[in-house]
């Protein structure tokens, strides 16, 4: 038999508790998923002398991730959050320090290996904002989510403007200058895995289980007792979580096979077209300013502008999403990444500030199709097959930007940087129609 359902404060301060651990790790792991942002191409194609297999890194990184992701879904529906995500961060360590030992000893082979693992932070990184969602309302779920995705700014946005700091560090170790951020990046994750292995405790998933469970078992209580604990429970909202005597989680569509199967096929198309156009732009982006003249440095002020901009709007992009619902902010979503793409494609190559800005709208429009497409994804799922659904859409959403990453080396090295931003942006045109399809069907 289940435990009785927690009392409503202790349920809301676990919520609060959950999101400040989240919160901290979020922080520590940004570094570490910025680091090979913004050297992994440069890295690359300073090894192999040719900027042709620049985008190799980043299919690399999300290709790996893309595995990670499914492992670290299928750890949390078995284990609960904490395992899940707390393997996630130590493989990405490991792997960021194999990039370390392999590009010093110019082993290209293990090199490419090591790329892969790394990504395993980058998937971990973005399976975190589901255990935020876990314990939160459904009215506030979306805001839960993206308190969790913007944690991750201030790691992520000090990473790439530690480039150099990093890259003399490493040589003052006898080791490559670019592999600098990567040392960061796996003390960083090592850090991050460590804080959520001692501290994510309950574990989000397996409560919410817990609690979803005793509720089916107590659907004898009165129901007048019932509305005395809803109405406590409502009064004790700030914590941004459900009441803990009604089902958990009354999901959308949850009962309904046939409804959830669509909300996920919406859901992760969402996603992955945001996914595969972020990732072909920013791949690309260092290497275009590097042929330009500009330096890493440089390079690196523009990736921490795009990255700062994919976190610090979440809770912007919460609030729409529980304001005016996840296909609305996913159209948004889709006209940022086309705005995106058409600065980017369209200004001077010698002008930072535009390349800033175009790659600043990049990081919205993919934190609006993210967000919104995770709250449409969790509110469709029962807590029974949340977690390894949620890691398979991750898995797609990996691959895409496997694909994005790969692409754009090829799409740069036979065109222009242009034409890729500029097709990156109608690409994300692809959300209108399958948004309206949705729309129409609900009507």
């Amino acid at each position: 038999m289940s435990a009785a359902p927690a009392p409503t404060r202790p349920v809301a301060a676990v919520q609060r508790r959950t999101l400040r651990v989240l919160v901290l790790a979020q922080v520590l792991s940004g570094a570490g998923l910025a680091a090979g942002i913004t050297v992994g191409a440069l890295l690359v194609t300073d090894l192999l002398g040719s900027a042709r297999f620049a985008g190799l890194p980043a299919a690399l990184f999300t290709g790996g991730s893309a595995l990670a992701a499914l492992a670290v879904g299928r750890l949390s529906q078995r284990h609960g959050r904490r395992a899940g995500l707390a393997a996630g961060y130590v493989a990405g360590a490991v792997g960021a320090f194999v990039v370390v030992v392999a590009a010093a000893a110019e082993n290209v082979w293990v090199l490419m290996g090591a790329f892969a693992l790394y990504g395993a932070g980058t998937a971990t990184n973005l399976q975190a904002r589901y255990a935020g969602a876990d314990l939160a309302a459904p009215d506030r779920r979306a805001r839960a989510l993206s308190t969790v995705l913007v944690a991750t700014t201030l790691g992520a946005v000090a990473g790439p403007n530690l480039v150099g700091v990093m890259g003399d560090v490493a040589a003052g170790w006898g080791l490559p200058a670019l592999t600098g951020p990567f040392i960061l990046g796996g003390a960083a994750y090592a850090a991050a895995g460590i804080v959520l292995w001692v501290a994510l405790r309950p574990d989000p998933l397996q409560l919410a289980r817990q609690r979803d469970e005793a509720a089916v078992e107590s659907a004898t209580v009165p129901a007048a007792e019932k509305a005395v604990d809803a109405t406590a429970d409502h009064a004790d909202d700030d914590g941004g979580t459900a009441d803990s005597t009604a089902p958990d989680v009354v999901e959308e569509d949850a009962g309904d096979p046939g409804a959830v199967r669509r909300a996920v096929l919406v859901a992760g198309t969402v996603m992955v077209l945001t996914q595969a156009v972020m990732v072909a732009i920013m791949t690309m982006t260092p290497v275009h300013m590097a042929d330009h003249g500009h330096a890493v440095s440089t390079a690196g002020f523009v990736i921490a502008v795009h990255v700062g901009m994919m976190y610090l709007p979440s809770p912007l992009s919460g609030w729409l999403t529980d304001r005016f619902g996840p296909l609305r902010v996913a159209v948004a979503a889709a006209v940022t990444l086309l705005a995106s793409g058409l600065v980017a494609g369209l200004v001077p190559s010698s002008s930072v500030v535009g390349l800033a800005v175009g790659l600043g709208l990049l990081g919205l429009g993919w934190s609006l199709g993210l967000v919104s497409g995770t709250a449409m994804l969790t509110s469709s799922l029962p807590l029974a097959t949340r977690a390894r659904t949620q890691g398979a859409v991750d898995l797609a959403l990996a691959l895409a930007g496997a694909a994005g990453g790969l692409g754009s080396g090829f799409v740069v090295a036979s065109t222009s940087f242009a034409t890729l931003s500029l097709g990156g942006g109608l690409l994300a045109l692809a959300v209108l129609p399958v948004v309206a399809v949705t729309a129409r069907s609900r009507t």
